[in-house]
C-alpha cells in the first residue's frame, strides 16, 4: 500500500520529522514523497507549472539526497517529475542570472580560487552564514549539489530516476546522478542546452555525461546544445529503459526494488569501486578495488552469504548458481546462497 507523506522523507524518527515539519510550517514542502514497501520512496521533484528546478528546490533535494544516505529504513530512491510530460525542464533561468550578475567578470584562476574558499565555507555552519551575505552563497549551493551528487554515487542506497517527460540541465545532470535511468516512451529527449545561453554546464554534466556515453559524443552534444531523442539516448547507454508510460513508475520501483535488496555494505562497495575507481588511473581504481574488496570480506553478512552457499554446495553436490534455476533464484532476492525451492515457494 502506497502511503503519501508531507515531509521530504520517510523512515525517521517522531521527533526528528516534528522538528523537520516545525521549521519547513511556513513553506509547503517542494518535493512529494511516497513511501513503498521495501523501503522505497518516490520523490517528485520540479513542482513549478513549467516544470523548472530553482533555488527553493536545492536545499530540498539536497537534503532528501542526505537523509536517504543515512537512514537505513530508505532502500531506495526513485526520482520523477510533477509535471505531467517533463522531468525537469531545466534549471530556473532568473536563479541563474541574478547569481551570476552579483558575480564580477574575472577570470577562471580567479574563480578557482573562490570555488575553493567556498568548498571550504560550506563545511562550517558560521562561514556559511558569512558567505550567505556575499556572493560566495552561490559558490555554496553549487558545492552543495555536487556533494550530493557525489553521495549518491557512492551510497549503499540506490538512486533511479523515473523520466516521465524530457530532462535538460539539471534534470539531465540528477538523472546522470542516479544508478538507473528510465524514459517513458514519447516524444522526449535528455541533454545539455546551457551553451546556447552562453554557459558551459555546471552542475556535473562536462563530467558524467562524457563517463556514460564517451567522452566525444558527449563532447560534441554538449558543444552543439543538442539533446539526445529517447532512442538515441537508449542505444548509446545514456538511458537504460524505456517504459510505455502507464508502467513507468512501476517498472522504475521494481527496478529500483530489485537492486537494493543486495546486501547493503556490498551496493556502497561497488558504487565506490565503479564511480570513483573508474575516474582514477588503472593503477589507483585497482587499489581502490582491493581496499573495498578486503573491508567487504570480514562482513557479517558476506560471510553469512559465503557460509551459506559452502553449505548448499555440501548438501547438494553442486554449486547453487549452476544448480538447474539456481541462477535466476539468487538474482531476486540478491542471495546466492537461496535455494530455488524456497525462492519459488
Amino acid at each position: 500500500m502506497r502511503v503519501v507523506r508531507s515531509a521530504p522523507f520517510p523512515g525517521a524518527g517522531a521527533q526528528k520529522e516534528s522538528t523537520l515539519m516545525s521549521q519547513q510550517a511556513a513553506a509547503q514542502p517542494r518535493i512529494k514523497i511516497e513511501e513503498h514497501e521495501g523501503g522505497v520512496i518516490i520523490a517528485r521533484l520540479a513542482p513549478d507549472e513549467l516544470g523548472l528546478f530553482g533555488r527553493d528546490d536545492a536545499p530540498e533535494f539536497i537534503e532528501l539526497v542526505r537523509r536517504a544516505d543515512r537512514d537505513p529504513a530508505i532502500r531506495a530512491v526513485v526520482f520523477t517529475g510533477s509535471h505531467p510530460s517533463r522531468f525537469i525542464s531545466h534549471a530556473e533561468i532568473s536563479w541563474l542570472q541574478e547569481d551570476g550578475s552579483a558575480i564580477p567578470p574575472v577570470s577562471t584562476r580567479v574563480t578557482s580560487a573562490v570555488a575553493k574558499i567556498a568548498h571550504w565555507a560550506a563545511r562550517y555552519r558560521i562561514t556559511r552564514w558569512v558567505a550567505a551575505r556575499t556572493p560566495l552563497m552561490g559558490g555554496i549551493q553549487l558545492d552543495d549539489l555536487h556533494s550530493a551528487y557525489l553521495r549518491m554515487a557512492t551510497s549503499s542506497t540506490i538512486f533511479v530516476a523515473a523520466l516521465n517527460g524530457s530532462a535538460l540541465g539539471i534534470g539531465a545532470e540528477i538523472s546522470w546522478a542516479c544508478d538507473l535511468r528510465l524514459m517513458a516512451e514519447g516524444d522526449h529527449f535528455i541533454g545539455h542546452p546551457e551553451i546556447l545561453m552562453g554557459i558551459p554546464p555546471g552542475s556535473g554534466g562536462t563530467q558524467r555525461m562524457p563517463r556514460l556515453i564517451g567522452a566525444h559524443r558527449a563532447l560534441v552534444a554538449i558543444l552543439e546544445g543538442r539533446p539526445l531523442p529517447a532512442e538515441e539516448a537508449l542505444a548509446v547507454g545514456a538511458i537504460d529503459e524505456i517504459v510505455p508510460a502507464d508502467q513507468l513508475m512501476s517498472r522504475a520501483v521494481e527496478r529500483a526494488a530489485h537492486l537494493a535488496a543486495r546486501p547493503t555494505e556490498a551496493i556502497a562497495a561497488v558504487k565506490r569501486a565503479v564511480n570513483v575507481g573508474g575516474s582514477l588511473s588503472m593503477d589507483d581504481g585497482l587499489h581502490l578495488e582491493r581496499s573495498e574488496f578486503l573491508a567487504s570480506l570480514p562482513q557479517p553478512k558476506a560471510q553469512e552469504l559465503m557460509k551459506g552457499y559452502l553449505r548448499d554446495t555440501a548438501e547438494n553436490g553442486e554449486l547453487p548458481l549452476y544448480q538447474p534455476g539456481g541462477y535466476a533464484a539468487a538474482l531476486q532476492p540478491g542471495d546466492a546462497a537461496t535455494g530455488k525451492e524456497e525462492v519459488t515457494a
